[in-house]
């Protein structure tokens, strides 16, 4: 089973935005000399926590800081952008880094509704153009588009022998219907939506409709993980993304606290009961511990791929749980 990792570029108390992309570049070419399989970059908008609003920028410059790992979005919002030019820039990135490259497509805004209008007027359409949005992205990569299409003489630059690998993104239903019945690898995110998934990953794996692309589905589950030496240590650095999650909730918006910020936070019992609600959507241990939540629910959800997320309040933690995680699961370079 590969194991990966997705990176929301955390903006940590007490740094600024570059330095959090600088420690993506570190973590990335930490995580390929462990063995992770995939590095992904996340598309966020107007968010004082999160670095970067430009994952297709930052595939580049972990790729080239790297020669191995597959790289990728997750994941481009595409109800921001043409079909054509996501699609350009993918094949560029191609090109540039063949056999590398990942595009996964989200349909989420990645923002609040003013921040949206302001990036695309008008461009979080009816969702119900969302299907032939995808088809079109991938048939520009592909140089598929019909005979017919109004599009069919365009031709998404630079063309080569090979394309991305697609990736249909979500936490819910609807994504994993869409991508059963396009053809498309689908990745579901536990990290978000935290019940119900299996059943999302199973009915994806029975409505399955095979393309020329992908003749078998592929599943994969992002969660996220936060793995320490014990698992007392495991919750203490727990308390930032405890806090933090708090604050998403109340609307708060605020960089990654320190481990010390949040453990001095005084919580009320309706503070605490939210806590302990989104706790679901998190798996925080040590590495025995850790792996197993992972394994059981790799069996429940059937999945081939196993993504995972770790944000903490120091970035040296963060890293440190990456390596026992890659320690724990034998990934070649652990």
């Amino acid at each position: 089973m590969h194991l990966s990792v997705l990176d929301q570029s955390p903006i940590v108390h007490g740094h600024t935005p570059a330095e959090a992309l600088a420690r993506t570049v570190e973590l990335a070419q930490a995580a390929e000399q462990l063995g992770y399989h995939r590095y992904w970059l996340a598309e966020h908008h107007n968010m004082l926590g999160l670095a970067d609003p430009c994952p297709e920028i930052m595939v580049a410059r972990i790729a080239s800081a790297t020669t191995r790992i597959r790289v990728g979005t997750g994941g481009v919002l595409l109800p921001y952008y043409s079909a054509l030019k996501v699609a350009e820039i993918f094949r560029m990135l191609e090109a540039l880094f063949p056999g590398r490259i990942d595009l996964g497509i989200g349909r989420a805004p990645g923002s609040d509704q003013v921040t949206s209008q302001a990036l695309s007027p008008g461009s979080f359409y009816d969702f119900d153009q969302f299907p032939a949005h995808v088809q079109d992205t991938v048939a520009f990569l592909d140089d598929a588009l019909p005979a017919d299409h109004p599009y069919a003489r365009v031709k998404a630059m630079p063309s080569g022998p090979t394309a991305p690998e697609v990736w249909l993104l979500g936490s819910s239903g609807y994504s994993g219907s869409l991508a059963a019945y396009l053809g498309l690898r689908f990745a579901f995110a536990n990290f978000i939506s935290a019940h119900g998934g299996d059943d999302v990953m199973q009915a994806y794996r029975a409505g399955y409709r095979p393309s020329i692309r992908e003749p078998v589905p592929q599943g994969m589950l992002t969660v996220f993980a936060i793995c320490a030496d014990t698992d007392v240590e495991a919750e203490r650095l727990a308390a930032p993304i405890d806090l933090r999650r708090l604050q998403m909730a109340r609307g708060f918006d605020a960089p990654v606290a320190t481990t010390d910020i949040a453990l001095a936070m005084d919580y009320s019992p309706e503070d605490r009961a939210i806590i302990q609600r989104e706790r679901a959507r998190a798996i925080v241990g040590s590495p025995t511990r850790v792996r197993d939540r992972i394994e059981t629910l790799v069996e429940a959800y059937g999945a081939d791929e196993v993504m995972v997320i770790t944000i903490t309040g120091d970035y040296g933690a963060r890293l440190r749980s990456y390596e026992l995680l890659a320690r724990e699961f034998a990934l070649p370079g652990a």
